[in-house]
């Protein structure tokens, strides 16, 4: 009888956890979660299936004189993209990413990346937006907004203290 409770315990359990793994929203993504989520099909924003697709949206930034395009896309990018062309006096923090204050705020759908990656545009709180030029990993959640399409030379832009950041419309 001992032994019929242990192994239903046991079943119960395994069955749980299967069920458990089966629900859980992040077990279909790649085991690299930093790609860029989520990436429109080039389409209007729409309904899809519940879930919204985005349009992806180009842009331009520029400090001190160098020019790097970007792609954005999701709510919050979208909200940005209709203030652009923003120039922005972004502070240095950590020797790895440049940050502004706005006086507006923006759609927030954050998450906990777990590895910020060079080039990478993210909102922190609702009206933070956050440039990074180094890669490091975090615990920190943030919105993502978008990515430097080609992010060599942005370190050396941004400099080592606050700058200058023009955002546009490509």
């Amino acid at each position: 009888m001992k032994r019929f409770i242990v192994l239903s315990a046991v079943l119960c359990i395994a069955l749980s956890a299967a069920f458990y793994a089966g629900c859980n929203p992040n077990a279909d993504l790649p085991d690299d979660r930093n790609e860029f989520y989520p990436i429109g099909d080039g389409g209007s924003s729409q309904d899809n299936g519940g879930e919204e697709v985005y349009e992806d949206m180009k842009i331009v930034i520029t400090a001190n004189g160098a020019r790097f395009d970007a792609v954005i896309s999701g709510a919050a990018a979208e909200s940005l993209y209709a203030r652009l062309p923003l120039t922005l006096d972004m502070r240095e923090l950590n020797g790895n990413e440049k940050y502004f204050y706005a006086d507006f705020t923006l759609p927030v759908s954050s998450f906990r990346p777990g590895r910020i990656d060079t080039g990478d545009i993210m909102l922190y709180g609702n009206n933070c937006i956050v440039l990074f030029y180094e890669s490091f990993s975090t615990s920190y959640s943030y919105t993502r907004i978008g990515k430097v399409s080609d992010a060599s030379g942005l370190a050396e832009a941004l400099g080592k203290d606050n700058v200058t950041v023009t955002f546009s419309a490509a």
